[in-house]
């Protein structure tokens, strides 16, 4: 009985590695997936509750991943091209001119940082500012092919893992060493909290760049391209939104337009950065953690932040999934332990 065993451990080991070792390009495709699978499993199950059909609440949730998170970015990397053909390099020439006249000075708590502010500013010139554009637009032409193939193989993997959620997870409960109680335990906290930051971050996303989409119409700019930008860029930890508004501001000085610029900052300061992001979202992310979990999720924001920041770091832009989900789950499994360990429950 012990060599079989044995047997059919070291033949399962051996099976899994050549499985690993045919799917090792789809594995981060086939995690994202997956973790968007189990952050939406909510939704999911609402939608199969109501529609009493898996394969329509599977359709459907595909389609509604693909509106809210990948439709924007296919959005983004049609127009860029776009923009930058039609750019007039002679705006950008304006703006370095203008900031080059400015004579900045860093707070004194900041003075460190003067000496490379002002050979920063004073390096930037017209050629190098269109060489690093170009370099981005080739860049972005580049792996744009490969974005798309990714999305849509992570829209395939996603439509039937939701598809198959179920049976999954029976199949997983029959197989696993572990009790069928202690599984559910982990699975709800891992999706509750996975499914908190995924909607939280969405939605926080979608709020503040739906603000700045309002102020960028009203002067004219293109209020969905800079809204979808503005909402990718609140995602970066520390610099955020400024990524987009303090060149726009700049651009609007530049060109003698004060009260354009001053308004701009003014807004993306008090309204999104201040009032928007220190009050509204706090009130999202609760309303959220109430609605979608039955267990709630404390969350540490400026812990998801850092997540972000690492993921996007590491992986790219799928990072900015894997980061946040790898943290949670972490936490949500140790939190998990010390809970089960607590109750006397054998781990």
């Amino acid at each position: 009985m012990n060599t079989q065993r044995s047997f059919l451990i070291a033949f399962f080991l051996v099976v899994l590695y050549w499985l690993v070792k045919l799917y090792e390009p789809f594995l981060v495709v086939i995690t994202v997936a997956t973790l968007l699978s189990i952050a939406t499993y909510n939704i999911n199950s609402y939608i199969r509750k109501y529609l009493k059909n898996r394969m329509f609440s599977a359709i459907i949730s595909t389609i509604l991943l693909f509106v809210l998170f990948f439709a924007p970015i296919i959005y983004i990397i049609t127009s860029a091209g776009e923009v930058f053909n039609n750019f007039d390099n002679s705006l950008v020439d304006n703006t370095i001119n203008y900031i080059k006249s400015i004579n900045l000075k860093l707070p004194s708590t900041l003075s460190f940082f003067q000496s490379d502010l002002d050979s920063f500013i004073k390096s930037l010139d017209l050629s190098q500012v269109t060489k690093t554009a170009l370099s981005y637009l080739g860049a972005l032409g580049k792996n744009s092919a490969n974005f798309l193939k990714d999305m849509l193989l992570i829209l395939i993997f996603f439509f039937f893992v939701t598809l198959n959620a179920r049976e999954l997870g029976s199949y997983f409960r029959t197989v696993l060493p572990m009790k069928e109680d202690e599984i559910d335990i982990i699975f709800d906290e891992v999706s509750n909290v996975m499914s908190v930051v995924f909607y939280s971050i969405l939605t926080t996303a979608i709020f503040e760049g739906a603000l700045f989409a309002i102020i960028s119409v009203i002067f004219g700019y293109n209020g969905l391209l800079f809204g979808i930008f503005y909402g990718f860029a609140s995602l970066i930890p520390i610099v955020g939104g400024a990524l987009m508004w303090v060149p726009i501001s700049a651009y609007e000085f530049a060109n003698g337009n004060y009260i354009e610029g001053i308004t701009i900052a003014l807004y993306s300061v008090i309204v999104i950065s201040i009032i928007a992001d220190t009050f509204v979202k706090p009130l999202i992310i609760k309303y959220i953690n109430n609605k979608l979990s039955d267990v709630k999720a404390n969350i540490d924001e400026m812990l998801i932040f850092f997540a972000i920041f690492a993921g996007l770091t590491t992986f790219g832009f799928w990072g900015m999934i894997l980061g946040p989900a790898i943290t949670t789950l972490f936490i949500s499994l140790m939190t998990l332990f010390k809970s089960l360990k607590d109750k006397g429950l054998d781990i």
